[in-house]
């Protein structure tokens, strides 16, 4: 009676001992993710871009031929040139007078939303952090700051040239901006102008002799949660943009 009364509280101190040190690692774990990850603050303040060049080197036609999906970049970050023609050729204002953007869009309803993630050293003169494009001023307003590519990276599923990419474009979309016109017809016509952005953002990548792909995978809630988007707002690109590695 006494080994088996023993035996019980030996069994206990081990099961005790063994629950400290699983709870101490599980606290040092999670010490170190707070202190390694990059949580998102909330910042503001306004980026005025550099007016878009309409006379650029290369042909639409060369553009066009030139036009790959590109997955791998260099540490080069980009210039706030290329930042505005990438802003410009997605949503920028072509016609000041009727307010019609570079894209088009049915019943110029524009029902799209242009969020540009900037990693560290991505762009020159620009910090890390969450920018909204304003198409009227062709400016950035800062929302977020921190390096948010790895964040980002794991709700697109850890495709790696998501973390990689020294800036990522995201296209968010306020369908009801077009639905309320057209219904549920407008759910396609928002998809439509979707893929007009993500032309014109290759071409003019491309024509920058930058490298970019379009980016669908990725989990819708994590993005919008992540990116704190409004909730009328969804997700539907995610656009790796950097220097072409040879």
């Amino acid at each position: 009676m006494g080994i088996e009364s023993f035996n019980r509280r030996g069994l206990i101190i081990v099961v005790v001992i063994a629950t400290a040190l699983v709870t101490a690692a599980v606290l040092a774990y999670l010490t170190w993710s707070k202190n390694n990850e990059t949580k998102p603050v909330e910042a503001y303040g306004f980026v005025k871009l550099p007016s878009p060049n309409l006379e650029g080197t290369m042909s639409v036609e060369e553009a066009i031929w030139r036009r790959r999906s590109v997955r791998s970049y260099t540490d080069e970050p980009l210039s706030l040139e290329d930042v505005s023609q990438l802003m410009w050729a997605a949503q920028g204002i072509t016609d000041p007078v009727r307010g019609f953007r570079a894209a088009p869009s049915a019943g110029a309803t524009y029902p799209l939303e242009v969020y540009l993630v900037v990693g560290k050293n991505g762009v020159t003169g620009l910090d890390e952090g969450l920018y909204r494009y304003d198409p009227h001023e062709h400016q950035l307003e800062r929302i977020l700051e921190g390096d948010l590519r790895s964040a980002l990276a794991r709700a697109a599923l850890d495709q790696s040239w998501v973390r990689e990419a020294p800036v990522n474009i995201v296209v968010a979309a306020v369908y009801e901006r077009t639905t309320s016109r057209y219904g549920e017809r407008g759910v396609r016509y928002v998809h439509m102008e979707a893929g007009h952005v993500g032309q014109n953002l290759y071409l003019q990548a491309t024509a920058r002799r930058l490298g970019m792909v379009v980016v669908g995978a990725f989990n819708d809630d994590d993005v919008r949660s992540l990116l704190r988007l409004p909730y009328e707002q969804k997700p539907l690109y995610i656009i790796p943009v950097g220097h072409p590695r040879s």
